[in-house]
């Protein structure tokens, strides 16, 4: 039965805010669907670049990509979830049988990417769906595949988080770059995504692990999430001043004019086998490659503007080093989302942590707003 009328927030067309809108038409789930009541969406910069056009995206559309809800009906040939489960959702809907989902790479999946879906109606015209998800509707549809079933004890405000910033951060860590024990980390930006590349790299074993944020005041949660070391990278013409601490440090030191990249040696002399730029920064693409040591790795998981080019020298690439790009955590979300919620249970993967405010789904704009001050590190709307 299709469910109708629920709360959701939409953007219209290219121009003016996206709006929070109750009279959505939602239809029934078909073959190899699943209908969610959602309970929990975080809010992601993914859907704020949405907003302000720096993702380009169809419109009408339904926004929000990172949820978590209960089960209220289930299509034909649906056998792993029933009504009432709770399921964290992910953004892929892989068609689990072309060659890119045949190796294990439901991320490159050919048939789920760039092409979304209109399971919304509202005064009649069809709306698109945002990353296979709009997780920012009281009901969605979602393919079988991208719906998980989580413990109930799980509080649904956390883990509507694993679905897009934990399989993210942690998955970049674990799938793509592979981090081994007691190999070195710099994580550049340390918002809701370098957060859970820190707990990652803390879940993996690395040692050091070094966060670099222009803002002072998060030394204390990146400490909390894995970081042993802390920088402060402050705005400059030469890519500033910054202060550090050691792992057993109680307060920063400020090592006078020393730049962001001179106070990262002070940690690791030879560089890092490991960079993530978190930020989507092109000055930070060309850091992080520059912090690498020897065989080290960049990983890329910002997301610049389209048109935006980075440049580094490619002599210093003749020393077995990387750049690496990473979609969603290259995961397989079904397996990813299990191990993250028993690790979640086991008290290794912080959670509740990641979120710093809950409003509910009338007060978006403040939400919203409050994320683009850099209020939050997660905003999670509730319905």
């Amino acid at each position: 039965m299709a469910a109708a009328h629920p709360q959701a927030v939409a953007r219209k067309g290219a121009a003016g805010p996206a709006q929070v809108v109750d009279d959505l038409d939602v239809r029934a789930p078909g073959p190899g669907e699943v209908l969610v009541g959602i309970r929990a969406a975080g809010l992601c910069h993914s859907d704020l670049s949405v907003i302000d056009g720096t993702i380009p995206f169809p419109r009408p559309v339904v926004l929000g990509h990172e949820g978590a809800g209960v089960v209220e009906a289930v299509g034909e040939g649906v056998r792993h979830v029933t009504p009432g489960d709770h399921v964290a959702l992910s953004t892929i809907a892989n068609c689990g049988v072309c060659p890119e989902c045949a190796r294990g790479r439901p991320t490159m999946c050919r048939s789920a990417i760039g092409r979304p879906e209109k399971p919304f109606c509202r005064d009649g015209r069809p709306l698109h769906n945002f990353a296979a998800t709009s997780a920012f509707a009281e009901r969605t549809v979602v393919k079988a595949v991208q719906a998980t079933p989580i413990p109930r004890d799980i509080p649904l405000t956390c883990a509507a988080l694993i679905g897009c910033g934990v399989l993210t951060g942690v998955g970049a860590v674990l799938n793509r770059a592979k981090v081994g024990q007691g190999e070195s980390v710099v994580v550049l930006g340390v918002g809701g995504i370098g957060l859970n590349v820190l707990q990652g790299a803390r879940i993996a074993g690395a040692a050091p692990i070094v966060a670099v944020d222009a803002n002072p005041a998060k030394q204390e949660v990146a400490r909390r999430f894995g970081a042993t070391h802390f920088v402060t990278a402050s705005p400059g013409a030469d890519g500033a001043a910054a202060a550090r601490g050691g792992a057993d440090a109680s307060v920063s030191t400020t090592p006078g004019a020393a730049d962001t990249e001179a106070a990262v040696r002070e940690i690791l002399p030879d560089g890092a086998a490991h960079t993530f730029e978190c930020v989507g920064s092109t000055a930070l693409v060309r850091q992080a490659i520059d912090l690498l040591d020897r065989h080290g790795q960049a990983v890329l998981l910002g997301m610049p503007e389209a048109d935006a080019e980075a440049t580094f020298l490619p002599a210093s690439m003749f020393l077995d080093k990387s750049v690496l790009g990473c979609r969603y955590g290259s995961s397989r979300p079904p397996r990813d989302i299990a191990l993250y919620a028993d690790l979640y249970r086991e008290g290794r993967l912080l959670l509740d942590e990641l979120v710093t405010e809950v409003y509910p789904i009338e007060d978006f704009g403040r939400a919203a707003h409050d994320a683009h001050q850099g209020r939050v590190a997660r905003a999670v709307l509730t319905f």
